[in-house]
């Protein structure tokens, strides 16, 4: 499987295969050009987020929360995993700090199907 992401702010690469963003919200400043999908429905529910920074809940309350927000993107996500395992494709969020977006929970969840 070939799933990579990164920020959106990142320059566009050859190696990026299919861009997939994956934002609730459209990023300001970007033509609909830049992207390949736009898969709102796999971003960050706005309370969710809201509440991650606002400090009222830390990085593992979002990832369990994320994940349970997920289980109705099934579908959507076994599409993806399918489509990687063909050809590359990158995840792409607004946020710049992998380790701490929501993109890497999606990728290790689309990872394991």
């Amino acid at each position: 499987m070939s799933l990579k992401t990164k920020s959106i702010y990142d320059p566009i690469e050859k190696s990026d295969g299919i861009r997939i963003l994956v934002m609730t919200l459209w990023p300001r400043g970007f033509k609909k050009g830049s992207f390949d999908r736009w898969e709102k429905s796999l971003g960050t529910p706005i309370e969710l987020i809201r509440k991650y920074k606002a400090g009222k809940i830390e990085w593992p309350e979002l990832k369990k929360e994320y994940k349970k927000a997920m289980t109705g993107q099934k579908a959507l996500l076994a599409e993806i995993a399918k489509l990687a395992k063909r050809k590359t494709m990158t995840l792409l969020c607004a946020c710049r700090e992998e380790t701490t977006c929501h993109r890497s929970i999606l990728k290790e969840m689309i990872a394991k199907l």
